[in-house]
């Protein structure tokens, strides 16, 4: 225990001036009587005024000492030593991802975060500031540099799981820093259960104090579960991972329909799948899989599936002739592939996705674009040259786009020079600049592959069908085969047909959203929720179109809900951030104390009052049996 005014204590030579006041007693003129029969009680009052007398015992003499006491203690301001804080400017970063929907910290991790952060606000003195960044999904700042506490409070306890968006810390981290570095004394505090994405070598100029929640990793996921077209029907396709450390065994109910299909018992070893393939009626629309038994996380241990139906998506390829890519997409699921010549200028419709294979036409068609091996700048993306033999690597390390992709293997001969637009993220780097660059401009997606396929060796590769099904899947979301499956938080493009009338999206709980349709598409963007989203497309003198999108937490990085105990974050003095040092912060108790001296004082006084009000006591009985009865009584 510490103190940080130990100053106060002085005010403890108080005590003997207490004391000293009870030792003292009033001087009385001295005079003679005849008798002291009449006069003992006076001569006992004379006695007991003789200044400087034995001390004795007196009931307010203690209390006013108890008094004097508590006020000295509260004024020293007493602290122990706890898992806190010590800084005055905290910048509170909470994790609110999937994973923080385990079930393993008497309740939710995210409600023992909550907890966590409200101990750490209580721990602010009193002209103390916090900042609460939330992350997990889209970056939120509740409460910015606030010293309301009930304020703080109140954003803390609003704080709900974001099933998509994963929980990247990259943003949270970049605010903080530049928070920290305009405020004296401050701190950040990151509470979550490890399951984080941090930028590499990330260093924080400040103190980084890091609250693990969680202890059990055990856990089940449905990591996969599609409805592909099949020969004569459909192909059901459902997949369970353990990514706990320890076999466990479990069964998986599967319903078509809402009618029982099959039950699947399986024994499951660490990091180990079970997958399962079943033709299935091509009139089946809607299935659904759940993981009997119970684990950390039950957020994955149930998916849906919708048929795709019949339509297909448009992708257009503009080239001069390319085996390699026309193969590739007509492989895709869900694709119908047309081609043009690159001596087309005019385009009368907008498809899905635009493929311009080394060729740049002005001007650019509508809709999604694919540029690969562009020989020269566009008004969205400028070539300042060519790079020979570049060496590819991957920009981030949790790029969707390059899921199941090795970069590294890629080898270029030549590729364009580019230069990062606003509206771009870079996916493949070099040492010369970016070589695959994605995004969104003007409500429409764009990747740029800086390199011409005939001048790699991509094509010869497993990793090229992949690329491309990931890059048609980011480029064209909602079209085809891609349409029956989302992740939390991805948009849902709706194509409309131009006579459309009125489009309708109703989410898993039953509420429904109109949408306002654009180019032949309609976008909704409220996908958090887990389940089958329902479309529905009114046209005149026609049946409505229906479809239907599921929404599932297929993300290995939030089902793997193993808690860490450090973070690859690097604070001031070069410390690599771990769990957070036993008896690193400061709690405060000098409320306490002050609410004890507030407590003796209102005793104090009521023993000093005691006759006055034995007195109205007395007289209040008195009035009562005095009172005069009514009459009949």
């Amino acid at each position: 225990m510490g103190f940080l005014a130990p100053l106060a204590f002085g005010l403890a030579l108080l005590v003997p001036v207490i004391v000293a006041m009870y030792l003292l007693k009033l001087r009385r003129e001295e005079q003679t009587v005849s008798s002291t029969f009449l006069w003992q009680r006076m001569v006992r009052d004379v006695e007991a005024n003789t200044p400087w007398q034995k001390l004795r015992r007196n009931i307010l003499l203690l209390l006013q000492l108890l008094l004097l006491l508590a006020l000295i203690a509260a004024l020293a301001r007493p602290y122990l030593l706890t898992t806190g804080i010590t800084g005055n400017n905290l910048i509170l970063i909470v994790d609110r991802s999937a994973s923080m929907a385990a079930t393993d910290a008497g309740g939710t991790r995210l409600a023992a975060a909550k907890h966590e952060a409200l101990r750490l606000i209580d721990q602010l003195p009193d002209n103390g500031r916090a900042t609460v960044i939330a992350v997990g999904g889209q970056m939120e700042v509740p409460a910015s540099a606030s010293s309301d506490r009930r304020e703080l409070r109140q954003a803390i306890e609003r704080l709900e799981i974001r099933n998509g968006g994963g929980s990247d810390l990259s943003q949270a981290l970049a605010l903080a820093g530049s928070l920290a570095a305009r405020e004296f004394e401050s701190e950040v505090a990151i509470i979550s259960d490890g399951q984080v994405t941090i930028p590499d070598q990330a260093t924080l100029p400040v103190p980084v104090q890091f609250f693990p929640i969680g202890s059990r990793a055990d856990n089940v996921a449905i990591s996969a579960f599609v409805l592909q077209p099949g020969q004569g029907g459909q192909t059901l396709f459902v997949q369970a991972t353990n990514y706990g450390s320890a076999p466990v065994q479990r069964r998986m109910v599967v319903e078509l329909d809402g009618a029982l299909f099959n039950a699947y018992d399986f024994t499951l070893d660490p990091g180990q799948d079970r997958s399962i393939v079943a033709d299935v009626p091509s009139t089946v629309r809607r299935a659904t899989a759940r993981l009997d038994g119970s684990d950390v996380l039950p957020l994955d241990d149930q998916a849906w599936a919708t048929s795709g139906g019949t339509d297909k998506a448009t992708v257009r390829i503009m080239t001069d002739g390319n085996r390699f890519l026309e193969t590739a997409f007509s492989l895709l699921p869900g694709i119908q592939v047309t081609t043009v010549p690159t001596t087309t200028t005019t385009f009368t419709d907008t498809v899905a996705l635009t493929v311009l294979d080394g060729v740049t036409p002005a001007p650019l068609p509508p809709g999604n674009l694919l540029f690969i091996g562009p020989l020269r700048s566009t008004e969205l993306f400028s070539v300042t040259g060519a790079l020979e033999f570049p060496a590819s690597r991957p920009a981030t390390g949790n790029e969707p786009l390059l899921r199941n992709v090795s970069v590294a293997e890629i080898n270029v001969l030549r590729a364009a020079q580019l230069t990062k637009p606003v509206w771009a993220r870079t996916v493949i780097d070099s040492d010369g600049g970016p070589m695959l660059l994605a995004g969104e401009q003007s409500g429409r997606r764009i990747g740029v592959l800086g390199f011409a396929l005939q001048n790699s060796d991509l094509p010869l590769q497993i990793a090229f069908p992949v690329l491309m099904a990931n890059l048609v899947g980011y480029l064209a979301p909602g079209q085809g085969s891609d349409a029956a499956q989302l992740q939390p938080g991805q948009p849902l493009v709706v194509p409309v047909p131009p006579d459309a009338t009125r489009v309708t999206v109703t989410n898993p709980a039953g509420n429904v959203a109109e949408l306002t349709p654009q180019n032949n598409q309609a976008v909704y963007g409220d996908t958090d929720a887990l389940g089958v989203y329902t479309i529905s497309i009114e046209r005149p003198n026609a049946d409505p179109l229906a479809r239907a999108t599921a929404v599932n937490l297929q993300n290995a990085g939030e089902s793997r809900v193993a808690p860490r105990k450090q973070l690859s974050l690097f604070q001031a003095g070069g410390r690599v951030v771990t769990t957070a040092e036993e008896r690193a912060g400061r709690s405060e108790f000098w409320r306490w104390l002050a609410w004890i001296a507030l407590g003796v004082l209102i005793v104090e006084w009521l023993v000093y009052q005691r006759s006055a009000l034995a007195w109205l006591r007395e007289r209040w009985f008195t009035n009562r049996r005095g009172a005069p009865r009514r009459a009949g009584t």
